[in-house]
């Protein structure tokens, strides 16, 4: 069965830093697009980064651009995403998607709290 799952999810301070992990597993992980979506309290869920099955392209959205990496390791069936300068309003359940085609699969989120 095919399961994504995320971790690296936690308490961070303003300005602090924070990696999140997804490992994948029940399909053929190297031939998927990749992406990280978020959703905060009351607000439409919304992608963060994306990156190509081969990692030659990425996606980074407008209000993360300069502080969040997206990178993914085909040999280990993860996919990362590198956040810095976290600020209050990166404060989300960070999902990890997979796509190919009309192919379309979720993990189950982790939540990342930015507070002082």
């Amino acid at each position: 069965q095919v399961q994504l799952v995320e971790s690296g999810g936690g308490l961070v301070q303003p300005g602090g830093s924070r990696k999140l992990s997804c490992v994948a597993s029940g399909f053929t992980f190297s031939t998927y697009g990749m992406s990280w979506y978020r959703q905060a309290p009351g607000e439409e869920r919304e992608l963060v980064a994306a990156i190509s099955s081969t990692g030659g392209s990425t996606n980074i959205a407008d209000s993360v651009k300069g502080r969040f990496t997206i990178s993914r390791d085909n040999a280990k069936n993860t996919v990362y995403l590198q956040m810095n300068s976290l600020k209050p309003e990166d404060t989300a359940v960070y999902y990890c998607n997979a796509r190919r085609g009309g192919e379309n699969y979720w993990g189950q989120g982790t939540q990342v709290t930015v507070s002082s």
